[in-house]
């Protein structure tokens, strides 16, 4: 079974009703020696959960318990996160000061806009762009890790690497989740040779549920990062490696090099914030789009009493389908790197703008197809690229003894990224995000790939305040192009229904691709086909929902920490 922990805070941590978080004691903690821990942690693999855990004991915070989670993350789940790829972390303090750091992953600077393009000028197939280096970016994660470790971190920076050398040198089984993972993927799971000798056996085929796997390259990487600091892997003999390993497999020129490497800058970030029904929703803002999304969506549901709706109305979820229609149509035309592409987020974030999406909003009728808005500030002549399904990725949360909440999103992409493989971890695929077509029908894509530029995303870690301007939630969501509705679902459970961190995350999941609708398979959504239908969504399709959502709720004096639901059976052992 997995495990919905409600994790109380120890006798003498903070009570949200007796004790401001502002005026929490100093617990005296000594490093290294284990204590009752106080905060809660959630994370897609209990291993990696656990691994936090452990570091809140030690005395660490939720950046240092953040950061051994995502180490430990790279050894059982390599399918889906890791340092090999990037990320996006958001930090928010009892007092509601929210910072970001912006770990995404940066194309080479000899990227062009063409990058994708064959011989002919055409784009290829996708699976062609991701097994190759051209789809590979500088990974982020690592220096991500470090920025944040130097400005909140507690504990020593190599003590935040010893359970996930642990794993990876004692060993972890193959949990069945991990194994259909390699089956399905072989393409990439098994694209190298020392990631076939770690995960398949000599016939092809995935190691066994249960297989105890030690990943000693990887053991000895993460010895020689908590040694040497991020430096040892943006300088020196492995980050030499990583270029090579890139560049070798790069099909024509401006591939990856070794200074492209060294000159990888993790970057702290403005957070993006707005009120939802008096709560403050704070985010990460571009690269990703993921943040102002969520945002779009729930302020355009505002006007609308969801609660008394009720969660098990059609009508309720109807409004959040075209709720996601229009925050999704301003996504894909305005959002992309900020460094390099003008993003309107302000105006995109404005009251007055998000009543006038929401008007166009009813209660008795679809939509159907819709196209952006124009935000104060908005860019003109800027078309719709051709960005594939985004995949792999992992959600975790920390809440410490302080009340400070960290919620982190990781990715490396496809499962398994781009196949390639070094010092025992698999690089990104990160670059996919971009938009390969850089142009459409002669206007630039906002999102086209660029020399140092970061791909868009959906990734949406986010904090949350209650009215009272006290921590009240850390969530986020794998899953590509589904993690904001999955996000921002999670949020109007908490705050529409009341609904616990479990609860919240259980709600069925539906998603509008377009014109086209999706319901949760074997939920009330599914059986409600006419009601929808009723209501204009005329092409539903009923499928197994996207998982992996994780939530961190304060209810009652007490953090509760959940994992999706949907997980259930594929993290358990024979």
């Amino acid at each position: 079974m997995i495990r919905f922990a409600t994790l109380p805070l120890a006798a003498l941590a903070l009570s949200a009703c007796a004790t401001s978080p502002v005026d929490a004691p100093d617990f005296g903690m000594t490093p290294g020696i284990l204590q009752p821990m106080q905060g809660a942690v959630t994370a897609a693999d209990p291993r990696a959960q656990e691994a936090g855990e452990e570091i809140l004991r030690m005395g660490g915070n939720s950046t240092d318990a953040a950061i051994a989670v995502m180490l430990a993350l790279t050894v059982v789940e390599p399918q889906s996160s890791g340092i090999g790829g990037g990320g996006f972390f958001v930090r928010g303090e009892p007092g509601g000061h929210v910072t970001t750091v912006d770990g995404r992953e940066t194309a080479p600077a000899g990227a062009t806009p063409d990058w994708f393009l064959d011989e002919n000028g055409k784009v290829p197939g996708f699976a062609v762009s991701v097994r190759s280096g051209l789809s590979v970016g500088v990974p982020g994660n690592v220096a991500l890790a470090a920025k944040a470790h130097s400005e909140f971190g507690n504990l020593d920076w190599a003590t935040l690497f010893e359970p996930a050398i642990r794993l990876a040198r004692e060993g972890f089984q193959i949990n069945p989740r991990m194994h259909d993972a390699l089956g399905r993927s072989r393409m990439t799971g098994g694209h190298s040779e020392a990631a076939k000798d770690l995960f398949y056996g000599p016939d092809g085929e995935p190691l066994p549920i249960g297989t105890l796997v030690r990943n000693e390259a990887l053991a000895k990487t993460f010895a020689r990062i908590a040694a040497g600091g991020a430096k040892a892997f943006y300088s020196g003999e492995h980050a030499l490696e990583l270029a090579t390993t890139v560049a070798a497999d790069t099909p024509h020129s401006g591939a990856m090099t070794y200074q492209d490497v060294a000159g990888y800058e993790a970057k702290q970030r403005g957070a993006v914030c707005s009120t939802y029904r008096a709560y403050r929703i704070c985010s990460m803002g571009p690269p990703t789009s993921g943040g102002i999304a969520v945002q779009q969506m729930l302020g355009q549901l505002e006007r609308f009493d969801l609660s008394a709706l009720g969660a098990e109305n059609p009508v309720t979820w109807h409004l959040f389908l075209e709720s996601q229609r229009l925050a999704y149509a301003d996504r894909e035309l305005y959002l992309a790197d900020s460094d390099f592409i003008t993003v309107p987020v302000e105006g995109l974030l404005e009251k007055s703008y998000l009543a006038e999406r929401s008007a166009l909003i009813s209660s008795d009728r679809s939509l159907g197809l819709v196209e952006a808005g124009r935000p104060r500030g908005a860019p003109m002549a800027l078309a719709d690229g051709d960005e594939p399904v985004e995949q792999g990725t992992s959600h975790f949360a920390v809440v410490d003894s302080r009340n400070v909440m960290v919620s982190y999103t990781s990715t490396i992409e496809s499962a398994f990224g781009s196949g390639l493989m070094v010092g025992g971890y698999y690089l990104n695929n990160e670059l996919t995000d971009f938009s390969r077509s850089p142009t459409v029908d002669g206007r630039l894509v906002a999102n086209r790939v660029e020399g140092g530029k970061r791909p868009r995303s959906s990734m949406s870690p986010t904090v949350v305040y209650d009215p009272q301007g006290r921590p009240f939630m850390a969530v986020g969501a794998a899953g590509g192009s589904t993690i904001p509705v999955t996000t921002a679902r999670a949020i109007i459970g908490a705050i529409d229904f009341g609904l616990s961190a479990e609860e919240s995350l259980r709600l069925p999941f539906l998603m509008a691709f377009g014109g086209r609708v999706l319901l949760e398979e074997g939920t009330w959504l599914a059986s409600a086909q006419d009601a929808f239908r009723n209501l204009g969504h005329q092409e539903i399709f009923v499928r197994q929902a996207p998982i992996k959502g994780g939530a961190l709720l304060l209810r009652d004096g007490e953090w509760q920490s959940a994992r999706d639901p949907r997980l259930e059976g594929y993290l358990d052992m024979p």
